[in-house]
């Protein structure tokens, strides 16, 4: 028994390729946190290394598209993934939806119902929400606001930032009264509530695929990684951090 055991421990360990560097993501800012959980999983149970690179999907998939030194790129928005793949920065084959999330307005006021009554109810205040024309939460922001007849009535108190985390802060630090972030993000701050959450239809899907890099110098450790994601215990860290898991039941 025991040597039994101790070859399935070796198995583990030694189904990475020994004396390889740290596998390197680069990640849609909105991931922090329940991803660094995930891959802390995933090292502790292959022996493997990985570190992370958190920032707006859009900057991340230009820096691949330049040549930065990136395995898998895990992005909030299919359309940059689909940019980055006609740029042949991805393994096509290895793209998979991994999960989905929900938009939502943050703030420390009373929940704002109905929604169109959000500029009456943020009155001469300012609401925070990542770059509308490259970041994908500020995209769906946008869309969003605009579907339900409320961009034009909030444009002059619209604060916009580098990625959802840092709209996240604004508000969290009481720069801004609220801030358009993903359902996600209110667990990375606990002094916000979820005020009104988007309908579905108001905004493209919101979908976060992965796909290996195409000059990634560790693809078999990169397929590994994303295969754990995929798996049963990531997606208990994903659900329970307010993401969608594709392919759950």
């Amino acid at each position: 028994m025991l040597h039994r055991l101790l070859a399935l421990c070796l198995g583990i360990f030694l189904a990475l390729p020994v004396g390889a560097g740290p596998l390197v993501v680069f990640a849609a800012a909105s991931l922090q946190g329940p991803l660094d959980q995930a891959v802390a999983g995933w090292e502790a149970e292959t022996g493997g290394e990985a570190v992370i690179s958190y920032a707006g999907t859009s900057a991340l998939a230009r820096q691949i598209a330049a040549g930065a030194p990136a395995d898998l790129f895990i992005s909030a928005s299919a359309d940059w993934m689909d940019w980055l793949e006609g740029e042949g920065g991805i393994v096509s084959e290895t793209r998979t939806d991994l999960l989905g999330n929900a938009l939502v307005i943050v703030g420390r006021s009373d929940p704002v119902e109905p929604i169109e009554t959000l500029p009456a109810r943020l009155g001469e205040g300012l609401i925070a929400l990542a770059l509308t024309q490259s970041v994908p939460a500020g995209i769906y922001a946008r869309a969003a606001l605009g579907a339900l007849g409320l961009w034009e009535p909030l444009a002059g108190h619209i604060v916009e930032t580098d990625n959802v985390r840092a709209a996240l802060t604004l508000a969290d630090l009481g720069e801004a009264d609220m801030a358009v972030v993903y359902r996600s993000d209110a667990t990375a701050a606990p002094d916000l509530a979820i005020l009104a959450t988007f309908p579905e239809d108001t905004h493209p899907p919101i979908v976060y695929p992965a796909a290996i890099t195409a000059e990634s110098t560790a693809p078999e450790i990169a397929a590994s990684l994303l295969e754990w994601l995929q798996g049963a215990s990531a997606a208990a860290i994903f659900l329970s951090a307010g993401f969608d898991v594709k392919g759950a039941p």
